[in-house]
């Protein structure tokens, strides 16, 4: 575990009891699919400015929806609110053909930030329905994109969310299926549903690679890291991020007492009685000013030691559509470090 320190903190002596700490994850925060997703809403209020509409949040994160908000974007719940004619970006999470269809109908210039890692879940599903196989994607049924990777094929397709559900489906056991998976959940979390589908599905076919998000993986191992080597684990992150609420679930799974913090500023300060060591993290779609604020206040409180633990190296960087081209040059800008410029 290397060790970086921020601040003067308290250094440990002889006969005295160890500093209070704050252990910070690695990886943590913004995953390459919400980077871009911000990037392309950004470039696009460059290339045309105000107002650029957003269908839904373009990641689920309050303070970054605030701030795009107050550079021009309009999120909207549908692209029927979009006007006609109008700049409209679509989420991370991804849309089904019939919102694509409808934006056309409305003539609107899309840009598509959906992640590359959906996009990829939705022409499995594609392929799926086109062999005529029932798809079941293992999920949560109200996520945004299993909405979205649902209306690839309406009419074949049965969200599953536990061992029960697969026990409960009224298809006969050689029945020709196939399984996907919301990617924003873990290796961890599709596991025994997914071997439930084996046992019961001998002809089940699967995803080709992984469907899994890397960065959903790499931030809950880290997370059981933190929750073994520290006393209390805050995870940062908005209410409504499924992912930054399964890294709290996941905490406490490994015995470790665990809260959600969306807003540092309002850090509920008895979480801290009788404890001397501070383990962070951070959601996929939660930047990293947060996590600095959250550290300032703790180091406020006494928490004044920071480390940083090892873990998993990310380097994974998506493209930004063609579209986002500098129109005198051609050139496409690369992906934006969104987080950094806070």
């Amino acid at each position: 575990m290397g060790s970086q320190q921020l601040g003067t903190g308290l250094l440990e002596q002889a006969g005295q009891v160890a500093a209070k700490r704050v252990v910070l994850a690695e990886p943590r925060g913004f995953c390459a699919g919400v980077r871009r997703a911000i990037g392309i809403v950004e470039r696009a209020l460059d290339l045309h400015g105000a107002p650029v509409y957003v269908r839904k949040e373009i990641v689920h994160n309050h303070h970054v929806v605030a701030e795009l908000a107050a550079r021009g974007a309009v999120f909207v719940d549908s692209e029927e609110e979009v006007p006609e004619g109008a700049v409209c970006v679509f989420s991370a999470h991804g849309v089904s053909p019939a919102v694509r269809s409808s934006a056309a109908d409305r003539r609107l210039e899309v840009i598509d930030a959906t992640c590359p890692l959906v996009a990829k879940v939705h022409q499995q599903a594609v392929r799926y329905a086109r062999h005529e196989r029932t798809i079941l994607l293992v999920g949560h049924a109200d996520h945004e994109e299993v909405e979205g990777t649902r209306g690839e094929a309406p009419e074949r397709t049965i969200v599953v969310e536990t061992e029960e559900d697969v026990a409960r489906l009224e298809l006969a056991d050689d029945a020709p299926v196939g399984y996907l998976t919301q990617t924003t959940l873990s290796f961890d979390e599709t596991a025994r549903v997914v071997d439930a589908l084996k046992r019961r599905f001998p002809q089940l076919a699967g995803p080709q690679g992984d469907d899994i998000c890397y960065a959903s993986q790499n931030r809950q191992n880290a997370v059981k890291e933190l929750a073994r080597t520290n006393d209390l684990v805050l995870v940062v992150g908005s209410h409504n991020s499924s992912n930054s609420i399964r890294m709290v679930e996941v905490a406490r799974d490994h015995g470790a007492r665990a809260h959600l913090v969306p807003d540092p500023d309002r850090l509920d300060e008895s979480w801290l009685a009788d404890v001397r060591s501070v383990g962070v993290s951070s959601g996929a779609s939660a930047p990293e000013f947060l996590v600095r604020r959250l550290v300032e206040r703790l180091a406020e409180l006494g928490y004044g030691d920071v480390e940083v633990a090892s873990g998993a190296v990310e380097d994974v960087v998506f493209a930004m559509p063609a579209r986002l081209a500098d129109p005198a040059t051609g050139r496409i800008p690369s992906t934006p470090l969104a987080e950094e410029r806070h």
